[in-house]
């Protein structure tokens, strides 16, 4: 297959996926439509973003699959996957740090401000863990697999140790 080909079939993999998520999100909408949605709607659109974002992070799998088949044999690339998905699960780890520190400090405290970004870096944990796994399921070498598969631990981690602190808060 040419390379216009595979660009092409990864691509009408992708607009699939956005389709059956922005499908997914308006029959959502639609069956919780009510006084609700009105009174609360930058709420209910924060819903329904996380919904859009979960079911396209489901429904792209196939497609990304496909894009890191076809990248399979070209190195560099790789080495940079690896490489960046090691820098992004450290910035997990930061967020996790800024999280936990803010849980003890005062609300008037810097790490309390910067605590905000750090849930919503936190919450997007899961969708890198899984972009990363799957990039691990394609690497070539055995030291790109491992990084991936480090970087997968790691979101995973973060992101079950603060569950842990939404399910389980300080006694």
């Amino acid at each position: 297959m040419k390379t216009a080909g595979k660009v092409g079939l990864v691509v009408a993999g992708y607009a699939g996926a956005f389709l059956v998520a922005a499908a997914i999100v308006a029959i959502y909408i639609a069956s919780t439509d009510g006084p609700d949605r009105q009174t609360y709607g930058a709420m209910y659109d924060f819903g329904d973003f996380l919904l859009f974002l979960a079911v396209f992070a489901a429904a792209a799998v196939p497609p990304t699959g496909t894009a890191l088949f076809f990248l399979r044999p070209h190195r560099p690339f790789w080495i940079v996957v690896s490489a960046g998905a090691l820098g992004i699960a450290a910035t997990a780890v930061g967020a996790f740090m800024t999280y936990l520190a803010a849980r003890t400090a005062g609300t008037s405290s810097m790490l309390h401000a910067w605590s905000g970004p750090a849930g919503i870096r936190i919450l997007v944990g899961p969708l890198f863990a899984l972009a990363f796994f799957l990039s691990c399921l394609f690497a070539p070498t055995r030291g790109a697999r491992i990084a991936l598969l480090v970087a997968t631990l790691i979101e995973a981690a973060v992101f079950a140790g603060v569950a842990l602190t939404w399910f389980h808060p300080r006694r």
